[in-house]
């Protein structure tokens, strides 16, 4: 990595030294986030395979380790947008900044507050969204942490921003798997895709259980790649927490490729011309930000994590500058210079939006086994509870393309999504397009609507409950 941080070796070793009291408070946040992963497995992936096993499509035992393998391929090649995203929620940089402590309250504050309302709400067996939970828990402790620290607390914007993609997709699922429905049984008249199976042996023909079994496949996969990174995002959060100076920047980025970054931009800024004041000014904003980060690289000084606090708030004001450049109608750009600019963004970036290959694979891991386990309760609401009548094949396959598509989407736009309240509300979607309100079960949906409207308060609750608590012992 760059000089500055050259001195850095393995957490726990060297430079980077916790005491004997923080160092069992970390394995405890590692095997929070752990669990909270392996919880979301068997609370939030039953939703993929509700629809297999209720059209009889495919038998248990061989839906849940099917599910589970693609839950850890999802999380494992879905990249880390939607983890860096939840991370945006948390006043990171004022985090870094204080003691080791005030981080391991955040992280218990969160963790455990998720995992109580997962478990509470799997136990009575309610479809109910981890994604909504953790953004309420990480909410709640930065309400707690501005309350003490009087930080920059919740980032508001990027909330906004998640609760709205939380709020329109079981919309979006509803309305799309009701007009899948319809084209399936209106327009396409598909009488195959409308039987409803009867009795265990009955089991649908071999390309409607190959269509049923894709989508099922689809929805595994997204889950991963989407509630996967959540626990990534955890997972990085206690890193940075605990060991700043080693994960709070990418040290596999060489001094060459962030010189090369650094050089393009102020290539690139040395190329505009601009007459407009304002736009001046974010030029040579960003020319003297590129100075002063080139300055830092080329240090010989020790690693510690101020350091490397200051070197990740520089690199963000370069990112920042960046973007307000290229976002400016006033700055004409040529082809070759926005192309510069983009890549060396790229590069930047890569500097503090990052997980370590061992990180992905704990969570896949936990996520994967989490899927085998605890299954039933979820899949139970899902296929026999949300509706008056069974589960027919083109209820299951309109509801899964709905929620793949639903969720992929969101994952490329680097949003979390919550794969419960989109598949769950697919369902009723389908439901209704086939039968009308009728084919309802309006008893269940008012549960499921209930903890869908408590989640958000309970868990901020819950997580500032909590930080306060263990801010009085950590």
């Amino acid at each position: 990595m760059f000089h500055v941080l050259s001195s850095i070796t393995l957490p726990l070793v060297g430079e980077v030294n916790l005491g004997t009291s923080t160092l069992i408070v970390f394995f405890i946040c590692l095997l929070a986030v752990v669990g909270f992963e392996f919880v979301n497995g068997f609370h939030d992936t039953a939703n993929a395979v509700a629809t297999v096993i209720y059209t009889r499509a495919l038998k248990p035992v061989y839906a849940i380790p099917w599910s589970g393998f693609f839950n850890f391929l999802g999380v494992f090649l879905g990249g880390v947008s939607v983890a860096m995203g939840i991370l945006k929620l948390l006043p990171l940089d004022d985090l870094m900044a204080l003691p080791v402590s005030v981080g391991a309250c955040m992280v218990l504050a969160v963790l455990l507050a998720a995992i109580m309302w997962n478990l509470g709400t799997w136990y009575l067996g309610i479809p109910c969204s981890s994604s909504h939970t953790m953004i309420g828990a990480m909410i709640g402790a930065s309400i707690g942490f501005t309350w003490y620290y009087h930080g920059t607390g919740v980032n508001w914007s990027k909330a906004g921003e998640i609760g709205l993609s939380l709020i329109i997709s079981p919309v979006i699922g509803f309305g799309v798997a009701a007009a899948l429905m319809w084209l399936i049984k209106d327009v396409f008249k598909a009488k195959a895709l409308m039987h409803i199976p009867q009795g265990e042996n009955d089991t649908p023909p071999i390309l409607i259980r190959l269509l049923l079994i894709t989508t099922c496949t689809l929805v595994s996969f997204f889950h991963g790649s989407n509630d996967g990174q959540k626990g990534v995002g955890l997972l990085m959060l206690i890193l940075i927490a605990f060991l700043p100076a080693k994960f709070a920047v990418n040290h596999s980025v060489s001094n060459d490729k962030i010189l090369s970054a650094l050089n393009k931009t102020e290539l690139a800024v040395n190329h505009i011309n601009a007459t407009d004041p304002v736009a001046k000014g974010e030029l040579l904003k960003l020319d003297s930000s590129v100075t002063k980060t080139k300055a830092m690289l080329s240090s010989t000084a020790p690693a510690d994590t101020a350091k490397t606090y200051k070197f990740r708030k520089q690199i963000k004001t370069v990112l920042k500058g960046i973007s307000a450049v290229t976002a400016d109608q006033k700055i004409t750009l040529g082809k070759d210079d926005k192309a510069a600019l983009a890549d060396a963004s790229k590069s930047f970036t890569n500097l503090t939006d990052f997980a370590p290959i061992w990180v992905i694979a704990i969570i896949s891991i936990s996520l994967g086994i989490g899927t085998m386990i605890g299954w039933k309760r979820i899949v139970v609401t899902i296929g026999e509870k949300i509706g008056n009548e069974h589960l027919s094949y083109a209820q299951g396959a309109s509801a899964e393309i709905t929620a793949a598509a639903t969720i992929g989407l969101s994952t490329g736009f680097g949003l979390p999504v919550s794969t419960t309240h989109v598949l769950s509300s697919g369902i009723a979607g389908s439901m209704m397009a086939s039968g009308g309100a009728k084919n309802l079960n309006t008893g269940t949906l008012k549960n499921i609507a209930l903890a869908w409207i408590l989640t958000l308060p309970v868990a901020i609750v819950l997580a500032l409950v909590l930080f306060m608590f263990f801010h009085l012992f950590i």
